[in-house]
C-alpha cells in the first residue's frame, strides 16, 4: 500500500490553486473595469444616478447577520476550548452587529 507520488504531480497539484486564483482576480479586474467604464460613459452623458444605500435598513441587515455570526461562532469556540483568544473570532462580530442594532434603533 505503499504509494510513491510523482514529482510531476505533486507540482501540478500545487500549481491548480494559483492559476486559480490568478483567473479569478483576473476576472473580478475586468468587471470592476467594465464597471468603471460604464459609470464614465453614463457621467459624460449626464445620465448617472448614484445608488441610494438606505442606511437603516443596511444596519438592520448586516447587524443581525453579524450577532448571528458572531452567536454561532462564539458558541462553537466556547465548546472546544473555552477562554481562548480564538473566542474574539466569534465575539468581534458578535459585538459589531450589536452595534449596528444599536445605530439602526437609535437613527430612527
Amino acid at each position: 500500500m505503499d504509494q510513491i507520488v510523482s514529482p510531476a504531480a505533486q507540482v501540478i497539484v500545487s500549481i491548480i490553486p494559483v492559476v486559480g486564483i490568478c483567473f479569478a482576480a483576473s476576472v473580478i479586474f475586468f468587471a470592476l473595469l467594465w464597471k468603471h467604464r460604464e459609470n464614465v460613459m453614463l457621467i459624460q452623458r449626464d445620465l448617472y444616478k448614484p445608488p441610494r444605500i438606505d442606511m437603516k435598513s443596511f444596519s438592520l441587515l448586516l447587524g443581525l447577520c453579524l450577532v448571528g455570526v458572531g452567536i454561532v461562532l462564539s458558541v462553537m469556540f466556547i465548546l472546544l476550548k473555552p477562554l481562548s483568544w480564538g473566542l474574539l473570532g466569534g465575539l468581534i462580530p458578535f459585538a459589531v452587529g450589536l452595534m449596528l442594532l444599536v445605530y439602526n434603533r437609535i437613527s430612527g
